[in-house]
C-alpha cells in the first residue's frame, strides 16, 4: 500500500474529516432500509474515536441535484450510526458554514458528529475548490474510506486533499485496494474472472485488461448474447449490442491468442418476449441450447448445463472476481444461474472478491456473503480499478 492508512496518522485531539458511503436505500418510514455500508466504516470509524480523534463524518446519499431536499438528508444514517456505535452521532445542519463549524469546534476528542450531505451543495460533484476549502476548514487530517466513491474526483473525496495537510486510506479502502490490487497485480493461479450483466461495453477495459492475467474468463448475463452473435449465433430477441460485435470478437481472438479459456454460456432459459412484455408472471421459460433460440425468444439465464460447466472451472480456481449477475437476478426463476454460481464460489477453496450491486445481492440473499473472502462496497469503482484506471480519490491521498 504506496498511501498513507489512518494507522499511520496520530489523531489524538486532531479533527479527522473522514469520506464514508453512507449512501444507503431508506426505507418509506424514513429509516434505513440496508445498513451494509455503515457496517462496512465501522472499524476505521471505531479505530479513530478510540485513539482521541474528534470526528466528522461526510457523505452523499442519492442524487438531490445539488441544493438541500429533506428526502435525501442523512439524519436517518445518523441515528442508525448512533445505534450501531451506543454513542450519539449529533447531525450538523450542513456540511460548511458558521454552524457546523461551530459544532466541530465544540467536538469533544472520542466523539464523533456528522455532516448533512454534501450534495446539497452543487460545488461537491463539480469539485469546486471554494466548497472544497470550506470543507476542509473542518479538518486537521482527512480519511478517504468511502471506496464506492473513489471512482469520482469530486469536492469530499479529492479536491478537499489539497486544502489539508495529510489525507490518508480507512481500513476500509485500505482493504478493497489490497484485495482488488492484489488481483490483478499477483493473483494465485488459477485466476478466474465471471462477468456478467446486461452490457458487454460496461466491461470491456475490465476484460482488456483481465487478459493480461486471467486463466479464464466467464461470461454470463444479457452480455453474453453479444458475445454469441459475434459468433454466428441466431440470438432471437435477447439483449443485444449490434454495435460492439466486432469488438467481442476482437476479445475472443486476443483470448484465444493469450490462451485464456473464454466460456460463453451452452445454454440458457429463455421466454417469448412478447409475452414477456405484455406479462413477465406468465411468461413460460424454456431450457435449450443457445443455438435453438427462436426468434420471439430472449435469453433471460444461463442454463443447468452452463452451470455445471462454469462450477466446474470456479472449483479448480485459487483467484476468482465476479462481478455482474448470470440473468435477470431479480425475476425469479431467472435467478437460478445467479444463486447457484453464488454458492460455488463461496464453497471454492480461492481467495474470492465480489464487487457490483448484483454479484453482492446474490451472495447476500444466498446467506454465502460470509464465505466471500472480500465482498467489495464499490461496484463502478471496483469496475473502473480492475480496468486498470486511476482512481481520482485514491490518487489524491498522501504518498507514505
Amino acid at each position: 500500500m504506496p498511501k498513507l492508512s489512518i494507522t499511520d496518522l496520530n489523531l489524538d485531539g486532531k479533527r479527522v474529516f473522514m469520506r464514508v458511503d453512507f449512501n444507503v436505500p431508506l426505507e418509506a418510514s424514513g429509516g434505513v432500509g440496508d445498513d451494509t455500508r455503515i457496517r462496512a466504516a465501522l472499524p476505521t470509524i471505531q479505530y479513530a474515536l478510540e485513539r482521541g480523534a474528534k470526528l466528522v463524518l461526510a457523505s452523499h446519499l442519492g442524487r438531490p441535484k445539488g441544493k438541500p431536499d429533506p428526502k435525501y438528508s442523512l439524519r436517518p444514517a445518523a441515528q442508525r450510526l448512533s445505534e450501531l456505535l451506543g454513542q450519539e452521532t449529533p447531525l450538523a445542519p450542513d456540511s460548511i458554514g458558521p454552524e457546523s463549524r461551530a459544532m466541530v469546534e465544540a467536538l469533544k476528542p472520542g466523539k464523533p458528529l456528522m455532516l448533512e450531505n454534501v450534495r446539497f451543495h452543487a460545488g461537491e460533484e463539480k469539485n469546486d475548490p471554494e466548497y472544497a476549502r470550506g470543507l476542509a476548514e473542518l479538518a486537521d487530517l482527512y480519511v478517504n474510506d468511502a471506496f464506492g466513491t473513489a471512482h469520482r474526483a469530486h469536492a469530499s473525496t479529492e479536491g478537499i486533499t489539497h486544502f489539508v495537510e495529510k489525507s490518508a486510506a480507512g481500513l476500509l479502502m485500505e482493504k478493497e485496494l489490497r484485495y482488488l490490487g492484489t488481483a490483478l497485480e499477483n493473483p494465485e493461479h488459477p485466476f478466474v474472472v465471471i462477468l456478467g450483466g446486461a452490457k458487454v461495453s460496461d466491461k470491456i477495459a475490465v476484460i482488456e485488461n483481465l487478459l493480461k492475467s486471467a486463466d479464464a474468463i466467464l461470461i454470463g448475463g444479457a452480455m453474453a448474447y453479444t458475445f454469441l452473435k459475434s459468433q454466428g449465433v441466431e440470438t432471437g430477441r435477447s439483449l443485444v449490442e449490434d454495435d460492439r460485435l466486432e469488438l467481442a470478437r476482437g476479445l475472443l481472438v486476443r483470448a484465444r491468442e493469450r490462451k485464456v479459456s473464454f466460456l460463453l454460456p451452452t445454454d440458457n432459459a429463455v421466454v417469448n418476449k412478447t409475452v414477456w412484455d405484455t406479462d413477465p408472471r406468465s411468461a413460460e421459460p424454456r431450457i435449450c441450447p443457445v443455438n435453438d433460440i427462436k426468434p420471439d425468444e430472449a435469453g433471460l439465464d444461463i442454463g443447468p448445463n452452463a452451470i455445471k460447466e462454469f462450477s466446474k472451472t470456479i472449483a479448480s480456481a485459487k483467484t476468482i472476481v465476479w462481478n455482474g449477475p448470470m440473468g435477470m437476478f431479480e425475476h425469479p426463476p431467472f435467478d437460478r444461474g445467479t444463486r447457484e454460481i453464488a454458492l460455488v464460489v463461496a464453497n471454492a477453496e480461492a481467495t474470492s472478491i465480489v464487487g457490483g450491486g448484483d454479484s453482492v445481492a446474490a451472495v447476500t440473499e444466498a446467506g454465502v456473503a460470509d464465505r466471500i473472502t472480500h465482498v467489495s462496497t464499490g461496484g463502478g469503482a471496483s469496475l473502473e480499478f480492475l480496468a486498470g484506471e486511476t482512481l481520482p480519490g485514491v490518487e489524491a491521498l498522501s504518498e507514505k
